[in-house]
């Protein structure tokens, strides 16, 4: 029933956007994913965190945690390119309840990092959910993440730089990971569920007038 009603809602905000919109978000959704997700710990740049929402949404990752626990930032919409309508975006003021909700989610804890012990990319197993965390570049994942942590991960480097910047290595990551879960046969499309919300939620931050469309709108049962 509420699936009917929410179709029925679809259908209406459809007749507000483009035909060649809603053609795109059916392409865009196709490739999404939650099989991935990322997380970002306090990192003080800004422009970093916008870039790796970025790279996860021309990725097909669908959500992003950031982990506030010592600088408060906004999403900077320049680098982010609009990427910040499309990839849901979960705030955290510590650490531990980010770790605490993707774990209970069914997420293993993946921190990035060049630990000793750590899997290289093209080694990874994808066939479980992960939620891949990110540091900052000078200081890395804190030790609380190091010790939560159910696997690593590194990117193979062999110059004399040992580290990338945050947003240069999350697109290498994405990349890689991603291309490797399309090619597989692992379940990690979308619901018909899921994307019959996005389909919503995108057609509702298309339209400029979304509180005046939405108050005229008659419910299928008339109510």
């Amino acid at each position: 029933m509420k699936t009917d009603i929410n179709n029925h809602y679809l259908h209406y905000l459809e007749g507000f956007i483009t035909e060649n919109r809603r053609d795109n978000f059916l392409k865009v959704l196709a490739n999404r994913t939650r099989h991935f997700t990322v997380a970002v710990e306090d990192i003080f740049q800004l422009h970093n965190t916008s870039a790796v929402m970025r790279s996860c949404e021309v990725f097909g990752i669908q959500e992003l945690h950031v982990v506030e626990e010592k600088y408060g930032k906004t999403i900077d919409k320049e680098i982010a390119m609009g990427a910040q309508k499309w990839v849901d975006v979960q705030r955290y003021n510590t650490v531990d309840a980010c770790i605490e909700k993707l774990k209970g989610e069914g997420y293993r804890i993946i921190a990035t990092s060049p630990h000793d012990d750590s899997s290289l990319i093209e080694d990874f197993d994808i066939s479980t959910p992960a939620a891949l965390f990110f540091g900052t570049e000078r200081n890395g994942l804190s030790e609380n993440v190091l010790k939560q942590a159910d696997g690593f991960l590194k990117i193979p480097m062999v110059g004399f730089t040992e580290s990338l910047n945050i947003s240069s290595s999350a697109a290498i990551v994405l990349y890689e990971l991603s291309q490797r879960l399309r090619k597989s046969a692992i379940q990690w499309q979308f619901s018909e569920a899921e994307i019959l919300e996005k389909r919503i939620d995108w057609a509702e931050k298309s339209i400029k007038d979304i509180d005046f469309v939405k108050s005229r709108y008659i419910p299928e049962t008339g109510v």
